[in-house]
């Protein structure tokens, strides 16, 4: 059977998915309906097989400094905040990881964001991953980040990671 990539439906049963991150797993089953269809500040996009969640993707749209970005990326930039599309959150179920979902899923993401630069601006994708992500997010092409805000001292740091929409461009090139 194909996975689906689609919007969260408010009928979506969010209550099954474990990824093996009980924080993920948390945000999907109390948060990520209410962020998108009460608050309007984030979307889920959910890869599903049948009516089983296989995993989710949650972006919101965002903003990034220009003096934050890679010198090889901000030269033609203007100097002011930069429109970018947040990668929120990005989980799969622990019973399909290995199948490509992730990968799906971030292509979905990709596919977004080229259309959030047509619609209104964006000049590439922003996630702050978790220690054990980086390496699947740096296989895509993202890079560090030089971000220097105040930390919360009682959760892991995560690594700020860019992906210039140039990259997402060339990547979705079949």
């Amino acid at each position: 059977m194909a996975i689906e990539i689609r919007p969260l439906r408010e009928t979506d049963d969010r209550t099954a998915l474990r990824s093996g991150d009980p924080d993920l797993d948390r945000f999907f089953a109390r948060y990520a309906g209410q962020n998108q269809f009460r608050h309007h500040i984030g979307a889920t996009y959910v890869a599903a097989e049948a009516d089983r969640t296989l995993g989710y993707a949650t972006v919101a749209a965002g903003n990034l400094e220009v003096e934050a970005l890679p010198v090889t990326v901000r030269r033609a930039l203007p100097r002011y905040p930069l429109p970018v599309l947040r990668l929120a959150r990005l989980a799969v179920d622990s019973a399909a990881q290995g199948r490509g979902v992730g990968a799906a899923l971030l292509r979905h993401v990709f596919l977004l964001a080229l259309q959030m630069s047509q619609d209104y601006g964006c000049v590439g994708i922003v996630v702050d991953a978790k220690r054990d992500a980086v390496e699947f997010y740096t296989r895509f092409g993202f890079s560090p980040l030089e971000i220097r805000e105040g930390e919360i001292e009682s959760r892991p740091k995560p690594t700020p990671l860019f992906l210039p929409l140039e990259v997402i461009a060339a990547a979705l090139v079949p």
